[in-house]
């Protein structure tokens, strides 16, 4: 008796998973909200397709290019289904269905549910998004970037002023000064036993270990190099709200530049990681070579200079200067570092053989999400062996 309620749970489960297809082979009918639900995942994966099963080749689509139609079936899929399924549906409504120009209306814009792929495709329509939408489109994209920063930014502000008070610790420190366990720690060779006290001990710090005292001056330079082609799209985004965290902490001067075949340097726009983004373009070719020049001529204090190219290596440029310009840096004194990428995607299509010459270098290359990246920034900040992921080349 038990057993028939499970039995009928899995008949369910298999009836959504099958489609249409599954309603024969299962006996199962759907009603409500079941039924609901597998109208909006036919309508996306199912209409038109040949036999199958939905798991089968060559789907197409059951929405068609209509505004009022795919705005109602967002509007399904967001009372459905979770957040994080929603924005799935979303994407794989814009890569199998072309629905991309219609986020150009803002009814479209309105009934999205807002991600960093959203923010990708957006940014790449942006010279055709008409005055009537980019009031829409902006407040979407900043929607976006304030969930960044709010996951992100205080992390990120307060690994890093550790690291840049680590890395400014002085030799002779005043007693408010002094690092403790790091004193300690240093001294250990003088520890020397209590006369007359069994088992009691004191250790001689013979150095002491301190930290910098704490000012505003500039400790160290940060210059993001972000690659802008269209395969880079959420590393763009998170490397804007990146840029405008590190830029508000006085301690870090930090500059940020992107580039495809052109280089555009976006610092003086770092107080709003939206315009950042709005003044970015996806897009086109890419010439490492030439933004790692342009980074280059704006180095003034090598060794206390941290330079990170976010980008998949594949150049239009000149491979050799890029490798030669990299190795001049890194001999300067420069803490080099390439990210294939700054996003929670994992690793993406890199070329390998730059990749390769790059760590011949000594310049780590991997790829990275937002979460590790404070982590990755105080290690090179602090000058010691960055924490690669072992998931990285």
């Amino acid at each position: 008796m038990d057993a028939e309620p499970a039995d009928d749970e899995r008949l369910r489960r298999w009836r959504m998973v099958l489609g249409a297809d599954g309603a024969e082979s299962t006996g199962r009918a759907l009603t409500g909200r079941d039924e609901a639900m597998d109208g909006a995942l036919t309508a996306l994966y199912d209409g038109g397709r040949k036999p199958g099963g939905r798991g089968g080749a060559e789907r197409s689509a059951g929405l068609g290019a209509s505004a009022p139609s795919v705005v109602r079936w967002l509007g399904d899929i967001r009372t459905y289904f979770p957040a994080s399924v929603v924005q799935v549906m979303q994407r794989d409504a814009m890569d199998r269905l072309g629905l991309s120009e219609l986020l150009l209306e803002p009814e479209m814009l309105e009934a999205v549910e807002p991600d960093v792929h959203l923010v990708g495709t957006l940014l790449s329509l942006a010279k055709a998004v008409p005055e009537t939408t980019k009031e829409t489109a902006r407040a979407v994209v900043r929607k976006v970037v304030e969930d960044l920063e709010r996951r992100l930014a205080s992390r990120t502000r307060t690994t890093l002023t550790g690291a840049l008070d680590r890395s400014s610790r002085a030799g002779r420190p005043r007693h408010r000064d002094i690092d403790w366990d790091r004193t300690v720690r240093a001294n250990l060779r003088n520890y020397v036993s209590l006369p007359g006290r069994e088992g009691a001990g004191t250790v001689v710090p013979e150095r002491l270990v301190g930290y910098g005292r704490t000012d505003r001056s500039v400790r160290k330079d940060v210059i993001l190099c972000v690659d802008q082609s269209g395969s880079m799209a959420a590393s763009v985004v998170h490397a804007a709200v990146f840029g405008a965290v590190l830029a508000s902490m006085r301690t870090l001067r930090t500059r940020l530049v992107v580039f495809d075949t052109a280089v555009v340097d976006l610092t003086d726009q770092l107080d709003d990681p939206v315009d950042v983004l709005f003044g970015t373009q996806l897009g086109g070719g890419t010439d490492i070579n030439r933004a790692l020049a342009y980074c280059q001529s704006k180095i003034t204090r090598p060794a206390d200079t941290v330079v990170v190219l976010v980008s998949d290596l594949h150049e239009g440029g000149i491979h050799d200067e890029m490798v030669e310009r990299a190795a001049a840096m890194k001999a300067s004194g420069v803490q080099f570092v390439t990210l294939l990428a700054l996003s929670d995607e994992g690793t993406p299509s890199y070329d390998r053989e730059h990749a390769a010459a790059l760590a011949a270098l000594g310049a780590p290359v991997f790829a990275c999400t937002p979460d590790h990246f404070p982590e990755v920034m105080a290690a090179a900040i602090e000058k010691r062996p960055l924490p690669i992921p072992d998931t990285g080349r």
